[in-house]
């Protein structure tokens, strides 16, 4: 009998996209960011993906002295792969955003594969009375750009692929992917490639399902069987599109960076409340979750033990 496929859980638990103001369930201090990504981790995530913030105001920090409290509590504790953010927040340089993965040399960081506009300012919509200015100035921002150049991204491949960090490739339209195959046939990044798709973020592909296959069909034709897929869908999206994806031999991503919902209108309490209702759509579907193990095994990590933290 044929064995159940294994789906990798990622959970990306705090972000630099949604801000405190908005839900006070978001993981903003060191021991809270710690907490999330242990009982994210406990209810089946096999991947955390991390983000610092500023413990007095909730700000997105990228220095490597805000990520070291919480990563030497989360390997302590759990034996979860830890994914390091190369994004930080779309107002910083280059230099600013790989300098924790840097220091760190995580198993896996993430990597953003184009350059795109990149619209928050409808969430003051919902939200529009955040407590503080910083708040209120980064999300009614019309003119970001998040610029992610061929340049930036082989400045990152090439300072955090002799560290033997492997990437998660974010990949928020079809030129991203494009934009991966030229580095995949220069010989930068080498298979299995842990693919990314994002969708439903402004500025980016939408989170209709034909989008999705079309994602899907692209990269299917562009890197056959080199890759793992992977699937993030922003805000209502997320639990839908992971249900999709699963189904079509995903993997998933959840998470209070990419939806604070854990249905309409209600808000998720936790990290681990989205990874639970995330394992119930796979076990409904007779799949089983990857484990920490099995998922370095699938994305040919480096280990645990091979870390600088």
């Amino acid at each position: 009998m044929a064995k159940p496929r294994k789906v990798i859980i990622t959970c990306a638990v705090t972000g630099a996209i949604h801000t405190p103001s908005m839900s006070e369930h978001l993981p903003v201090t060191a021991s809270e960011i710690a907490d999330a990504a242990i009982g994210a981790a406990k209810a089946g995530a096999a991947i955390v993906h991390l983000h610092a913030r500023n413990p007095e105001d909730g700000s997105p920090d990228q220095s490597p002295e805000a990520f070291a409290p919480f990563l030497g509590v989360i390997k302590q504790a759990s034996d979860c792969v830890v994914n390091i953010t190369t994004g930080g927040a779309p107002t910083m340089t280059i230099e600013e955003r790989v300098r924790p993965a840097e220091t760190h040399r995580p198993e896996v960081a993430s990597l953003n594969m184009g350059s795109m506009n990149f619209g928050l300012f409808p969430m003051l919509k919902r939200f529009p009375n955040p407590k503080h200015q910083w708040e209120r100035d980064y999300l009614g921002n019309k003119n970001i750009i998040f610029n992610n150049s061929f340049g930036q991204i082989e400045y990152i491949l090439t300072t955090l692929g002799p560290l033997g960090t492997r990437f998660e490739f974010e990949c928020y339209d079809t030129a991203h992917l494009y934009n991966l195959k030229h580095f995949l046939d220069a010989g930068l990044v080498k298979a299995p490639l842990f693919i990314q798709t994002v969708f439903g973020l402004m500025g980016g592909i939408g989170a209709h399902p034909d989008d999705v296959m079309h994602m899907k069909r692209t990269a299917d034709r562009l890197f056959g069987d080199q890759y793992q897929w992977s699937v993030l869908g922003a805000g209502k999206n997320q639990l839908p599109i992971a249900a999709m994806a699963a189904a079509m031999g995903g993997n998933i991503r959840v998470g209070l960076e990419d939806s604070l919902w854990a249905g309409p209108g209600q808000l998720a309490r936790s990290n681990a409340e989205q990874v639970t209702k995330a394992r119930q759509i796979i076990e409904g579907l007779g799949l089983e979750l990857a484990t920490p193990d099995e998922a370095r095994e699938i994305l040919h990590l480096k280990g645990a033990d091979q870390v600088g933290f």
